[in-house]
């Protein structure tokens, strides 16, 4: 007998597959398919079967043949038979593979405040204007939006992203050089190593996420120290360089004009490539923006940015902006087909963009986060005084520069206070010299409105005492 597809009908209208071969008969063939169901938990206590009438019509056979089974099953224990409510899996007929899962092991409580880098405010994210504006974007949508993706990204979105990059970054780009991705770890592996070779210069300071990229991807890295002025480009050897020229990441600072100009002679001179990662550059509070290398020379400068800091990671989201040299390169290692954003997602931004939305929520971000940077000032001055915060111009962290030899005793004090932020030591290059900074990077965008206070109170139990 082959085997069935069976629709268990009613409000449910799900289907059950019934496994109908073996020897025995239809009648324990049937039997034996349910007790399966049942055991392997397919099908769960409580669930309802269709009426015996319905079930044989589906699988093409007699009536009495499956009011046997049913009665059958009902005498084992396996179903209940319940005037007026049909038949259903017995309440006691618990998968078997239940009883061989071992238990969870018990896990740490999860930190009641969130202070770690990077994280925007998930609670602030705009749900009615983003739903607006994909209700207007799929409205207009042309009919080859629903077809194969093009690995370039929406042309909607490349447009809207060059208008709004050069009104806003001061980025000088077409559409033509916009490579849509999906972050900045993608923008990593779409031009290592296949694009750009290495080695490659960074800050000492970075995300340890991106030194493992490199890693795997076979390219050494080679730190630059970091001061007042940012990455001191005076030490660079390698033709392609990495680095985070509007709010060094963590240390904070802007990259010295200068030191702007020395790194683009350097690129220039070695036809090499400035990587320049733009990845909270709307967010400034004490100073003037600070525009984006890229645009005083767009041939030896990669430009990459997302929406992970000023909307949301889950969106998945960037663009790389390419020199035109590279662009035909980076699409060939992306390949002939969209795998990464999702084509409605990009309308929507791109509708989100022209309409005015994004600024306005970029606007209402840049107050928000700027009263929690004052907040945290405020509340070190007052307790902590001995606690210097840095990096607190731009961007959604700040460092506190700790007495030497005191992170790693802060850090599992924070813990005890029930936060959850990083010490400085782990974004440090293994291969930095000179000497250690010791410090916490605390993110103060994460934490709703209502429960900043509490982690303030939290962080300035959990530093050292003066």
């Amino acid at each position: 007998m082959p085997e069935s597809w069976v629709n268990l009908g009613g409000r449910l209208g799900a289907d059950l597959h019934l496994d109908l071969t073996g020897t025995g008969g239809k009648r324990a063939a049937l039997i034996t398919a349910l007790r399966e169901a049942v055991r392997s938990g397919r099908l769960a206590p409580g669930t309802r079967l269709p009426p015996y009438r319905s079930l044989a019509a589906d699988l093409g056979l007699a009536r009495n043949t499956v009011a046997d089974a049913y009665a059958e099953l009902v005498a084992e224990g396996w179903l209940a038979a319940v005037q007026g409510s049909g038949t259903r899996v017995a309440s006691r007929a618990e998968p078997l593979t239940a009883a061989r899962t071992p238990k969870p092991v018990p896990e740490a409580p999860k930190p009641r405040f969130d202070l770690r880098q990077g994280r925007p405010d998930a609670t602030a994210f705009p749900r009615t204007e983003w739903l607006a504006a994909a209700r207007r974007a799929l409205n207009v949508a042309p009919h080859d939006t629903f077809g194969p993706g093009d690995p370039r990204g929406r042309p909607e979105l490349r447009e809207a992203l060059a208008r709004y990059l050069a009104r806003a970054r001061g980025v000088r780009t077409s559409p033509e050089r916009i490579v849509v991705c999906s972050g900045f770890a993608h923008a990593l592996r779409l031009l290592f190593p296949a694009v750009l070779p290495g080695p490659l210069a960074v800050e000492a300071y970075g995300l340890p996420f991106h030194r493992s990229i490199f890693r795997h991807a076979g390219i050494g890295t080679i730190p630059l120290a970091l001061d007042e002025n940012g990455a001191r480009v005076d030490e660079l050897t390698a033709p392609a360089v990495l680095l985070t020229p509007a709010h060094q990441f963590p240390t904070g600072g802007p990259l010295h004009h200068d030191r702007r100009t020395a790194v683009l002679d350097h690129v220039r001179a070695t036809g090499g490539v400035l990587v320049e990662d733009d990845y909270d550059g709307e967010f400034r509070y004490d100073r003037k923006p600070v525009g984006a290398v890229q645009g005083l020379d767009p041939e030896h400068v990669v430009y990459v940015g997302s929406v992970s800091k000023s909307l949301s990671p889950a969106l998945r989201l960037g663009w790389l902006v390419l020199p035109a040299a590279l662009v035909d390169a980076v699409l060939a290692v992306k390949g002939e087909r969209e795998a990464w954003t999702g084509v409605l997602d990009q309308l929507t931004l791109a509708e989100f963009l022209e309409s005015g939305a994004y600024d306005q929520h970029i606007r209402r971000m840049r107050q928000r986060y700027r009263r929690r940077r004052d907040a945290l000032v405020t509340a070190l001055a007052e307790r902590a005084p001995h606690v210097e915060p840095t990096g607190i111009a731009a961007g959604l962290h700040a460092v506190l520069r700790l007495p030497p030899g005191t992170e790693r005793s802060a850090v599992k004090a924070a813990a005890w206070q029930g936060l959850a932020l990083d010490g400085l030591a782990p974004f440090r290059h293994p291969d930095a010299t000179g000497s250690t900074m010791d410090g916490l990077v605390v993110g103060y965008a994460a934490p709703p409105e209502h429960a900043y206070p509490a982690a303030l109170d939290a962080l300035c139990r959990a530093l050292p005492p003066a």
